[in-house]
Order: C-alpha cells, then sequence, then structure tokens
C-alpha cells in the first residue's frame, strides 16, 4: 500500500511526517537540493506527497518531485485549517502540521499537482510586482492630495512626489509590456477567444487563462467561480436566522476586482448581461447585486469559451 507524506515548508527547512505500522514518522531537512534527494529516499513510486501552498517556498520541492515521477498534491492552506479546527487539534508546531497534513491525505481524495509552465510563473511574479507598483501610486497620490488639502505645500516636496509617481507609471507601463508579450506567447488563441466577449478585456482575459492554467485546472464553471470567490455565502439555521447572504471572498480578490469592472461594460453590450441586468433591476435588486450575477453570467462564458476553444456568439450561454 502506497503512504501519504505530509509537508510543513517553511523557507529554511520542511517538517516530513507519516505513518507506517501505524506509527508517526517524522524528519526535518534543508529546504534545498540535498534535503530533496534525502527526502526522495523515503519516498515509493506510488507514494504521495502533499504540501500546502506556502507562498513561494513550496515550488522549488514540487517541482523536483514532479519532474522525478513522484505523485504530488498541493493543498490550500486555509482547506488544512479548516481539518485542523474539526479535529480539535490545538497544538500548532511545524511537526504537528506536517502530522495533519498527511491525516487530511489519508481521509479526502487528492489531485495531482500539475507544474506551471516558465512563462506562466514569469507572469504570476510580474503581476505580484505590477500590484505593489500600484498601491505605491495610490499612496503617493494619496499623500499629494493630504498635503495639498492641508493649504501648505512645498513646491519641492510636490515636485518631488510627482516625479516619484510618474517614475513608478513608467515601471508599470514597463511590466504591462512584458506581460502582453508573454501572455500572447503562452496563451495568444484563448485570450483572442476571450476577448471576443463583450465586456472581457485583455487583462482579464490574461487573468483567467494564468489562474486556470489555460483552463486546464478546473472541470466545471462553479468551480472557478468559487476559486474567484464570487460563490454565495448563505447564513441561515432553523426558523428564526436569516442572515443576509454575501459573496464568499475566500479566492482572488485582483480577479474579483477585474470581473467586477467588466460587468459594468457587459451589462451594456453582452446580450446575455444586458437580459439578466433589466430582469434583476426590474425585481428592484440592489445594483451591486446585480454586477456580481454579472460578474458570475461572465464566468461561465469565459469558462466555456476557454474549454471549447471557440469566440462568443451573441445567443452564447
Amino acid at each position: 500500500m502506497c503512504k501519504f507524506i505530509g509537508i510543513d515548508i517553511s523557507k529554511q527547512t520542511f517538517d516530513v511526517s507519516f505513518s507506517e505500522s501505524k506509527i508517526w514518522k517524522h524528519h526535518i531537512f534543508e529546504n534545498k537540493l540535498s534535503g530533496f534527494r534525502k527526502l526522495l529516499k523515503l519516498i515509493k513510486s506510488e507514494d504521495w506527497v502533499v504540501m500546502e501552498a506556502s507562498g513561494s517556498y513550496y515550488l522549488p520541492l514540487a517541482e523536483f518531485l514532479d519532474k522525478t515521477g513522484i505523485n504530488v498534491c498541493v493543498v490550500n492552506p486555509l482547506v488544512i485549517k479548516r481539518f485542523s479546527q474539526t479535529n480539535l487539534y490545538r497544538a500548532k508546531t511545524d511537526k504537528k502540521d506536517a502530522q495533519t497534513i498527511a491525516e487530511y491525505s489519508e481521509k479526502y481524495e487528492l489531485r495531482k499537482w500539475n507544474r506551471a509552465s516558465e512563462n506562466a510563473n514569469k507572469l504570476r511574479q510580474l503581476y505580484s510586482r505590477k500590484e505593489m507598483l500600484l498601491k505605491q501610486v495610490h499612496q503617493s497620490k494619496r499623500q499629494l492630495e493630504a498635503f495639498t488639502s492641508s493649504g501648505f505645500l512645498d513646491k519641492f516636496l510636490k515636485m518631488e512626489i510627482n516625479n516619484s509617481i510618474k517614475y513608478l507609471e513608467n515601471k508599470i507601463l514597463k511590466l504591462e509590456k512584458e506581460m502582453d508579450r508573454l501572455s500572447l506567447e503562452e496563451y495568444s488563441e484563448t485570450m483572442e477567444n476571450l476577448q471576443s466577449i463583450p465586456g472581457v478585456g485583455k487583462q482579464t482575459a490574461m487573468m483567467m487563462c494564468l489562474i486556470t492554467d489555460n483552463f486546464e485546472k478546473f472541470d466545471h464553471y462553479k468551480q472557478l467561480i468559487a476559486f474567484v470567490g464570487f460563490s454565495p455565502r448563505i447564513y441561515q439555521s432553523g426558523t428564526s436566522v436569516r442572515g443576509r447572504g454575501h459573496i464568499c471572498k475566500m479566492g482572488k480578490a485582483q480577479v474579483r476586482k477585474l470581473l467586477y469592472l467588466c460587468s459594468w461594460s457587459a451589462k451594456r453590450w453582452n446580450v446575455k448581461c444586458k437580459e439578466m441586468y433589466e430582469r434583476l433591476k426590474a425585481k428592484g435588486k440592489p445594483e451591486r447585486v446585480i454586477k456580481i450575477a454579472i460578474a458570475n453570467k461572465l464566468i461561465k462564458q469565459i469558462f466555456a469559451i476557454g474549454k471549447s476553444k471557440e469566440k462568443y456568439k451573441a445567443d452564447f450561454c
């Protein structure tokens, strides 16, 4: 029988835990190539190695094991946290976390992790960098606005802040050009198809290709909606508790923001989204609720086109 190996990984080391003859074994290795090779001696070809998606620390080990043909599964940390809470575990150590991951692996069906392409990894890093620079631009503009509204702003300071904003904006433009080049190199056909959907722009098309691994990662559009964080969350208990429903925001905030902005355009130019807008508006639904519904409709259209590799038609979805 195969064994399930749980790994809790950090910057310098990773803890390994697995059950063998009903006895829990624990090892600690360095998070580098020499540690990866030592771990390999404990693994058989039929075994599963399971780890959390801990920042970028897990990637080198996951890629090393995948290249050697080992079954690797990367789990959302929130899933392991909820599993730990369900079992009322109070200890929070690297050793215990590795064991918890192994226990989870023994009880639930695992999905094999697939390596992203080099371009996809570059795009993720470029996008993260761009998001950080955008925050810096926003902060600088807010600071300039605050200084100006105070009634006194030194000319030198004003010039320095404006120069800083221009410098950051130029860096963002350079990042965007590189992202355009890589995304066209990696996802040209899919992006062209997705941009045929009224309301979906280049950046949204690129991000949807990126988070879905070019639509290989999910089998149903509802999985993608849940991953993004647009699935509804109901608060209800018995006959007396009727909480207000809202979206579950345990997903990708950047993608939600893009899709929410897309819904503004889609409600005017996308046939199905326009029909949905008018129908929900007639029922008296709030504007924000309608736009979230339209964003979900867009995800459904994006998923269908991404899977079928066809262009949008007016009667689509």
